[in-house]
């Protein structure tokens, strides 16, 4: 069974770049072993070098190496290795680069959803007839998002409906996907691309 455990302290060092959130390290324990993964929720990729002092547990005594962690995944960093009825406390040390290197180590790596710059909330309406445009790339995409189809969610229709009150299209005419981003409406949005565009604008 995978459990959490506590960090006692965290330590990180960022070198040489700007990005919009940290690497994070998560932990999962399964029997003595402690694994710990980075988290990179950010749309591009990193080399990460984690360096782990503390005790009741034991370590590989290799020289640390960078390990590459491409944008928006997860990557197995390192194992401690816990003795038998102790509680493993330890810090560790980050030291995270933008500059790549070829001499990486290059892991698997689990692709994981990140939240946008806008929240993006899709709506579909009954008879849509081109949702699976918007709906197919999302999937695929970094990105999280709701969709909410109006028919089964007769509340969220009716206050969705208010935001077209004297508007030239009512929106029970409406056959094609609304997009909200950040709370703005979209109804003449097409594409996938298009909702990007919308994305990067400030």
């Amino acid at each position: 069974m995978i459990k959490k455990i506590t960090l006692l302290l965290l330590f990180v060092v960022f070198q040489g770049y700007t990005q919009e959130k940290p690497i994070k390290i998560v932990e999962e324990r399964q029997a003595n072993r402690l694994m710990l993964f980075a988290v990179n929720e950010n749309l591009q990729d990193f080399d990460v070098l984690i360096t782990v002092e503390g005790r009741n547990f034991r370590q590989s005594k290799g020289r640390p190496r960078m390990v590459r962690v491409p944008a928006t995944s997860k990557v197995h960093l390192k194992n401690l290795i816990v003795e038998r009825g102790k509680v493993p406390q330890y810090t560790y040390e980050l030291d995270v680069r933008d500059s790549l290197s070829r001499r990486a180590l290059r892991k698997e790596f689990e692709l994981i959803k990140v939240d946008p710059k806008k929240a993006i909330t899709v709506y579909l309406p009954e008879n849509c007839t081109n949702c699976d445009s918007i709906i197919d790339p999302l999937n695929k995409s970094h990105f999280k998002y709701r969709s909410i189809k109006l028919g089964e969610n007769p509340t969220v229709k009716e206050q969705l409906g208010k935001a077209f009150i004297g508007a030239t299209t009512p929106l029970d005419s409406i056959r094609t996907f609304i997009v909200s981003l950040g709370g703005s409406i979209y109804i003449r949005m097409k594409t996938y691309d298009e909702l990007l565009e919308e994305l990067d604008k400030e």
